[in-house]
């Protein structure tokens, strides 16, 4: 009965009594805060796992991007030489400033009303005089030193004009 006694008198403190009380909510703050640690600790560990495999899928991504950079450079250059190269190229030049020419002709018949007639009948000369050139003595020398056995505008050129000159 003495340990009744004994249990009873600190109970029956006050101190003793607040003691108890205290130490028994500190021991159930304690266990409530090390079960929460321990679950914060295993969500970090997810957490971690979840970042480490954003992370190496996000370092593939990059990596695959950088290489299909890499590739469209490569060819954005590669397409730049051929540019390059194909301008660079007889009659290219000549094709591009055929281009200007007729953007600027198209510009010149929406801006002044009088050039397409003129316009037409300027072309209309030129036309007749080239064709008057090509039947000339020019295009007979040309013919003469340009003409090889195997072509068929060898063959039927100096026939039309050995016919013409047969009349």
């Amino acid at each position: 009965m003495e340990n009744t006694s004994w249990i009873g008198e600190v109970f029956s403190n006050p101190f003793l009594r607040g003691l108890c009380i205290g130490l028994l909510i500190a021991a159930i703050l304690w266990a409530r805060g090390w079960l929460k640690a321990r679950e914060l600790n295993t969500n970090l560990k997810k957490l971690r796992e979840h970042l480490h495999t954003k992370l190496e899928i996000d370092s593939a991504e990059n990596e695959r991007r950088k290489g299909e950079i890499d590739k469209l450079r490569q060819e954005r250059d590669n397409l730049r030489n051929m540019v390059q190269v194909l301008n660079q190229k007889p009659g290219r030049q000549e094709l591009r400033q055929v281009q200007i020419y007729q953007k600027a002709i198209e510009i010149m018949f929406e801006k002044s009303p009088g050039f397409a007639p003129a316009w037409q009948i300027t072309v209309r000369e030129a036309e007749e005089e080239i064709k008057r050139a090509e039947r000339g003595i020019i295009p007979f020398f040309k013919r003469m030193t340009n003409s090889s056995p195997g072509s068929d505008k060898s063959s039927k050129k100096p026939l039309e004009l050995e016919q013409s000159t047969g009349h």
